[in-house]
């Protein structure tokens, strides 16, 4: 299957963890969780009885998917960052319109060619364009006649939640000059709950998630060559009420030094590692800030218990 591959720049790990281990405080670059082994342990902990993003989210499209596709309307391209394993995509193009064409945007080109391959076995009338590309980076659409369609943006999973403010704002106007005038965006977001319910999505009893954040300083070692003591690492997270994030650290559970590279980087006892965050919002709250990057929510829906919400917007 043809590629429209924009050459993004690979990612440089070292570059990005010696970086990350130079600030104050220490922090590691959430988007290297995913190894082979981070990979196969996300998927566990998309199982777990305490994490209900992945199942709640699915719920609502699997519930309200016929809804979604009227809203959307007919012959949407739909364009999808970071494709994945495609599962809530076939939930999506199932229900639809007489959709137009599928677009799934990765920087990944191993992946994208999977991920399109699949789809486009599913649905063999369906045109299926993969571009390769960084959705972090501004994007240009292959020419098939995609620009007299009008556009669709899928982003599931509330990976918006993984930017903060500004980051976030600079994202979805990207994604706004993607879809131009008139497009549309379907995204999903975690919403705000109780503290107890939000803490114990990120520490579950069996402890997968603390294997999944660990396993982080294992592909460092395996990769670059470094010395980090897995075991000498203790998995912490907690919900920011100030900031409406969950936060995920390794802390140090004594004083060490861990060499990478050839540069040593010294942690006190219970010096933390910032691995990830994880903003949570309210529906309200983040149709302001769409706004502020050219968006207008039309619709949304939600599970019975307000755990998450899939949004539609479209631009101004």
């Amino acid at each position: 299957m043809p590629v429209h591959d924009l050459h993004p720049e690979p990612d440089d790990l070292l570059a990005e963890v010696v970086e990350g281990l130079c600030a104050s405080p220490k922090s590691l670059p959430c988007k290297y969780f995913y190894d082979g082994e981070g990979s196969r342990l996300f998927d566990r902990i998309c199982e777990l009885d305490e994490y209900y993003p992945t199942r709640t989210e699915i719920g609502i499209l699997d519930s309200r998917a016929p809804e979604i596709a009227r809203a959307v309307g007919e012959d949407a391209v739909v364009i999808e960052l970071g494709s994945g394993s495609s599962t809530k995509t076939h939930i999506l193009l199932d229900a639809m319109l007489n959709p137009s064409g599928y677009v799934p945007i990765d920087i990944s080109r191993d992946h994208l060619t999977d991920a399109a391959e699949r789809i486009a076995d599913r649905y063999p009338g369906l045109p299926v364009w993969p571009v390769c590309a960084d959705f972090n980076e501004e994007i240009e659409l292959p020419e098939h006649g995609l620009e007299t369609r009008p556009h669709l943006i899928f982003f599931p999973g509330s990976t918006i939640g993984n930017f903060d403010r500004e980051a976030r704002k600079v994202l979805l106007r990207r994604m706004a000059r993607l879809t131009r005038t008139g497009g549309q965006l379907l995204i999903g977001i975690d919403l705000i709950k109780e503290k107890a319910r939000l803490e114990a999505a990120y520490n579950d009893a069996l402890g997968i998630t603390a294997r999944f954040n660990l396993n982080l300083l294992s592909r460092i070692n395996r990769e670059l060559g470094a010395n980090f003591k897995v075991d000498g690492f203790t998995h912490r997270a907690w919900f920011n009420d100030v900031d409406s994030r969950i936060e995920m650290h390794l802390e140090s559970r004594i004083d060490q030094v861990v060499s990478v590279d050839g540069e040593s980087f010294r942690f006190k006892t219970g010096e933390r590692i910032c691995t990830e965050h994880s903003y949570k919002f309210s529906i309200d709250g983040f149709a302001s800030l769409a706004a502020l990057s050219g968006w207008i929510l039309e619709n949304s829906w939600t599970d019975a218990e307000d755990l998450f919400a899939v949004l539609l917007l479209r631009t101004a």
